[in-house]
């Protein structure tokens, strides 16, 4: 097996013990059974992320959420507020009073799901610039294919 520790690659992939790659998957990442692409599929889309963020500080209501997330539609607030509820990351209470009142926070196990995050986020500020130099690069290749 492949193993690397937080900062470096020692032989094959491994993070907390949890093997990445073993010898009997050779595409571990493609099998529908592996947790890490589990995880990346309940987390890598564009707006799972930003709607988390809010979300760890605390309780929001609806118009909250849209609000301190620039950029979200409604329609994609609401399509990843409803797919996080059905994960059971995201609790959604709707209160019986005019008008609606509905709030969102993290259950138990989205809180669970902030932990490994939040040592994400801070290996970006670590490495800001970096990040900065790849994204510029990136959108100076995609404004030249355009371009093409």
């Amino acid at each position: 097996m492949t193993y690397v520790d937080s900062f470096r690659q020692v032989g094959t992939f491994k993070y907390n013990s949890y093997p990445m790659v073993s010898k009997e998957e050779q595409e571990p990442l493609l099998n529908k059974d592996c947790p890490v692409r589990q995880v990346i599929n309940i987390v890598g889309d564009k707006w799972t992320l930003p709607v988390l963020y809010v979300l760890k500080q605390n309780t929001k209501r609806y118009s909250e959420l849209q609000r301190e997330i620039p950029g979200i539609s409604k329609k994609m607030l609401t399509q990843t507020l409803r797919r996080l509820e059905s994960d059971n990351i995201v609790r959604r209470t709707v209160y019986p009073v005019v008008p609606p009142k509905t709030e969102y926070n993290l259950t138990a196990f989205g809180n669970k799901l902030i932990e490994p995050l939040e040592v994400l986020a801070d290996w970006a500020w670590e490495h800001q610039k970096e990040l900065q130099l790849i994204c510029a690069r990136r959108s100076n290749l995609a404004t030249n294919n355009k371009k093409s």
